[in-house]
């Protein structure tokens, strides 16, 4: 299971700037307007062998005083209930503010692993000066400089160290699991209830951590898969669910947790950009995809030129990667739901797809020999042979040449398209990889 680190504080005490430490990026662009990409709040991270996602809560800010502290108190709290760890960042040269204690009387609260980080302590005196901290009743301050990077070392160590317990996941490796995702209101709790139908007892439930996304067994009508259920379907803080990183954050854990994500969209609202952050999240965690676009019933002309508009407008949208299934389908009317499950069952098979080495180069070099990588600097690249990968999450393919370096992705994209229309790996990203020979 992957889990969960929050970083959370008053604006301007360094987030972000701890955020690309954790995940070795400089992409979260630091800047104060408001509705930058939401994207650079979520990153993966990696401490001595133990992966985990980071979550700078500090983007989504409103920029306004008098719902700032409301703001605050909002991610905070969407973080303690999220979050397996919280990282509770102070500024040591500013010293306990207002809303470092407004902070710490919710966190205090908390039974989730809270870490009190002082930030900008590159000296020895800051480092004196974090005793105050103290005084916010969660323990010991524990000094680094998310700038220079001093002390981010022990920071992880304590971190993986209070992750919780490796649970072995009862579920099964070889049954696919499909996970419904998309934003508030597309109908994925419809989806999946007239999957489930009433008959619950065909349905055995594994519980992982207390609302952990929970793997539901589906068994019935030749399908066998888990559906990772996220934790969103929860109604209880009506008053928070206006609130677009709710369900980015809640789709989160489902991602990473599953195989194939079915991804909801309204067909009366077309694409959005929250539908947008879905999709990067799928594919920033290699997951395949099938999208349906849900409530087609309601649409007043179905004709197929519609339809047609309706599939390029989305691909156009998503693209680069534009090789997935889309199904219009009621979760209402139950129409097309099984063409859901099938398609889904079938991009789950092409993710395991495996192609032989012979059959690979006998398709793809006479290709390649047609059309060569463009020569750079007078070199000439040359593909000799070809492969694909044993064993990994999504379809591999390694070309093997002798100038590697100068391959630029056009080339690899026009690979994979020659790839793509030879096999069916519709709805399954693929990896590119060029290599010495």
């Amino acid at each position: 299971m992957g889990n969960i680190v929050a970083i959370v504080g008053r604006p301007n005490v360094g987030k972000s700037t701890l955020f690309n430490r954790l995940t070795k990026t400089r992409h979260a662009i630091v800047s104060d307007e408001a509705g930058t990409t939401r994207d650079r709040q979520y990153g993966k991270s990696e401490w001595i062998g133990r992966d985990f996602s980071v979550i700078d809560t500090g983007g989504w800010v409103v920029n306004s005083d008098d719902i700032f502290e409301e703001e605050i108190r909002k991610q905070v709290t969407l973080a303690t209930e999220e979050a397996d760890v919280i990282l509770f960042l102070v500024d040591v040269r500013n010293g306990v503010t207002d809303l470092d204690e407004a902070v710490a009387n919710i966190l205090r609260r908390t039974k989730k692993p809270v870490i009190l980080v002082a930030n900008k302590a590159d000296t020895n005196e800051w480092i004196y000066s974090s005793a105050e901290f103290y005084a916010l009743g969660l323990g010991d301050p524990y000094c680094i400089s998310a700038a220079t990077g001093s002390g981010t070392g022990e920071l992880l160590d304590l971190i993986v160290e209070k992750f919780p317990k490796e649970k072995d996941d009862e579920t099964d490796e070889n049954i696919p699991r499909f996970a419904v995702v998309g934003r508030p209101n597309a109908g994925k709790s419809s989806l999946i209830n007239s999957f489930i139908g009433e008959e619950r007892n065909i349905v055995t439930d594994i519980a992982g951590t207390t609302r952990d996304s929970i793997y539901t067994r589906y068994n019935k009508f030749g399908f066998d898969f888990y559906l990772v259920d996220t934790a969103g379907i929860r109604k209880k803080n009506k008053v928070n669910e206006d609130l677009e990183y709710y369900s980015v954050m809640r789709s989160i854990r489902a991602i990473e947790n599953s195989d194939v994500c079915i991804l909801m969209i309204d067909a009366e609202r077309g694409i959005e950009s929250q539908d947008l952050n879905i999709f990067q999240l799928i594919q920033k965690n290699n997951k395949s995809l099938v999208v349906v676009v849900n409530k087609w019933d309601l649409v007043e002309e179905k004709t197929s030129t519609v339809m047609n508009e309706y599939e390029y407008a989305i691909r156009h949208r998503m693209a680069p990667f534009d090789d997935f299934p889309i199904i219009f389908a009621s979760a209402l009317t139950k129409q097309r739901i099984f063409k859901v499950l099938e398609t889904a069952k079938d991009v789950y098979h092409n993710r395991k797809k495996r192609v032989s080495t012979a059959k690979l180069n006998e398709e793809m070099l006479p290709l390649i020999e047609a059309y060569p990588p463009p020569s750079i600097k007078g070199k000439y690249i040359k593909i000799k042979y070809c492969m694909q990968l044993p064993e990994t999450q999504i379809p591999s393919f390694v070309f093997y040449a002798n100038l590697p370096q100068y391959v630029k992705e056009p080339y690899r994209r026009f690979l994979e398209n020659k790839i793509r229309e030879r096999w069916d790996f519709s709805g399954t990203p693929i990896n590119i990889f060029i290599r010495q020979k």
